[in-house]
């Protein structure tokens, strides 16, 4: 196994300097003229840090002014603002409550709650919230504004639920034979051939077409009878796969994170790397949609060469294959732009089919998001989750994929308001106890694209560059060996045709990176 390489430990090495509790600032033995000087120094220097989005910097002095004077609720509320853009919004519902408890007229604390319990897909709590912003601030137009998109997302998910029924899965009520009546005589894309049994309809040559079809931003015109067979054909073979599933590194195999709907980065993964083949393995690690506005272009992608290469491309499931995300964050909304309802069932369908994780050469955990509340989980206890499911809010599925390992020993509440923030003591001893060695997760963006903690037993890897256009980071995968040695190669955004990120998203959280 490799030792954590330098260049990795500079992200690793800043972090700490700003990954702080008030409980960690001395501020016995200053006077309260001292104190006072020392907050308003601090909220200041937080202030600017946060125009110059560096936010987890902004979150650092807000902390310390925080901790000279915890009575101000502003200062909650602006650093319940860091971590909206940091996708902490557990830690921000904590601040906007903290903010409000300290004066409950406080407006910026019930719109930072209110904008919080959207992005985690709470829309009658964020109603609430916004109600209450305008009775203190009656007709304010944004805050109306944000209430009337709440209300709707509210009456679409209790819609949704009312219209359910026990009608069977929708791949099961496809009628291929009418559907291949509806290709018209004028498409000259690729065409998936259902006259062949499944296992030979998918080649790498017509995979290849089919990326060259999306990269024309062609896939509206994709008749339905093959974007359908694609879904179906995946289901069906994803669903053959255990929750966990061993994989052994015949030669190399590369590792990849976040895509969120990058598809022309992901273009360039496979142009630095290679094209996904038997000797040039891949896994995906879960969140290949959302955000980004080519999420069908990704994941089609993906899925065809799951389809073409069974056993040479991998796929783990990420917190945003669920329905909950794709509505708030963009892949429902682009799904029913580029195709239909019935298209994003079956995809909600797939994702549900989608393994939890990895074990490489017995070695090497890979999952999406990370380790668990539970002590009692272990590698059989994975391998045995029911994931035809959406993801449940508390337990071992949850915690797989919303989990992010901490600096701290110990298990601490979560920032992101679901999972668990997990030590490097818990590291250890789970890869111990399971006999592991490394720990390989995605879920967080990193400014190098990846990094290691817990003593190199845990890495991050992330391989969306320029996140959602604004975040200015690089992009990284890993390539393993079959000793379980492995590389970080980095890389850069490339262009994409002008369509912004978070463009299909819920109204609310578009306008910019929260």
């Amino acid at each position: 196994m490799s030792d954590p390489e330098k260049e990795v430990k500079k992200e690793e090495d800043t972090k700490i300097d700003f990954d702080i509790d008030v409980a960690d600032i001395d501020v016995a033995g200053l006077t309260p003229e001292q104190r006072s000087a020392a907050c308003e120094e601090n909220k200041e220097k937080g202030n600017e840090a946060f125009r110059a989005g560096n936010y987890r910097e902004a979150n650092y002095y807000y902390t310390v002014a925080i901790a000279h004077d915890p009575s101000r609720a502003a200062l909650y509320s602006n650093r319940a603002a860091t971590h909206l853009k940091l996708e902490e919004y557990g830690s921000a519902l904590a601040d906007a409550d903290k903010a409000i408890e300290l004066d409950p007229s406080f407006i910026k604390g019930y719109y930072r709650r209110g904008t919080a319990n959207m992005a985690l897909s709470r829309p009658k709590d964020a109603m609430d919230d916004f109600r209450k912003v305008l009775k203190l601030k009656p007709r304010d137009p944004e805050t109306t504004k944000k209430f009337d998109i709440a209300k709707k997302a509210w009456m679409e998910h209790e819609f949704a639920l009312a219209i359910q029924t026990d009608s069977g899965k929708a791949s099961e009520s496809i009628d291929f034979d009418m559907l291949l009546n509806t290709v018209p005589p004028t498409y000259t894309g690729p065409k998936v051939d259902l006259a062949l049994p499944a296992s030979q309809r998918y080649t790498p040559e017509l995979v290849k077409e089919f990326m060259d079809f999306f990269a024309q931003e062609k896939t509206r015109s994709l008749p339905r009878v093959y974007l359908y067979s694609i879904l179906c054909d995946a289901i069906a073979m994803l669903s053959k796969l255990s929750s966990l599933v061993d994989i052994e590194i015949e030669d190399t195999l590369t590792v990849c994170g976040d895509t969120h709907g990058q598809f022309y980065d992901v273009l360039n993964i496979f142009k630095i790397n290679g094209m996904p083949s038997e000797t040039n393995p891949y896994l995906f690690n879960g969140d290949f949609v959302d955000r980004g506005p080519f999420s069908m272009e990704v994941v089609l992608t993906l899925l065809l060469w799951k389809l073409a290469l069974p056993n040479h491309m991998h796929l783990t499931r990420g917190n945003h294959e669920s329905i909950a995300m794709n509505v708030m964050y963009g892949f429902k909304g682009e799904v029913l732009y580029k195709a239909d309802q019935k298209a994003f069932d079956l995809f909600t369908e797939c994702f549900n089919a989608l393994p939890i994780a990895y074990v490489l050469s017995k070695k090497v955990l890979v999952l999406h998001g990370g380790l668990f509340e539970d002590d009692e989980v272990t590698l059989d206890t994975i391998r045995k989750l029911d994931r035809f499911r959406q993801p449940p809010e508390k337990g071992a599925m949850c915690d797989a994929l919303w989990s992010d390992p901490g600096m701290r020993p110990g298990k601490m509440p979560p920032h992101r308001g679901c999972g668990v923030l997990f030590g490097p003591d818990i590291t250890k001893r789970f890869l111990e106890r399971n006999g592991l060695e490394l720990v390989v997760r995605s879920h967080e963006m990193k400014q190098e694209g990846y990094s290691v903690q817990h003593d190199g037993k845990c890495i991050t890897i992330f391989s969306a560059p320029n996140y959602c256009d604004s975040m200015k980071n690089k992009g990284a995968f890993l390539r393993f060996k079959k000793d379980l040695s492995y590389e970080p190669v980095q890389f850069d955004a490339v262009p994409h045709p002008p369509i912004s990120s978070m463009h299909y998203a819920n109204p609310m959280l578009r306008g910019g990176f929260m």
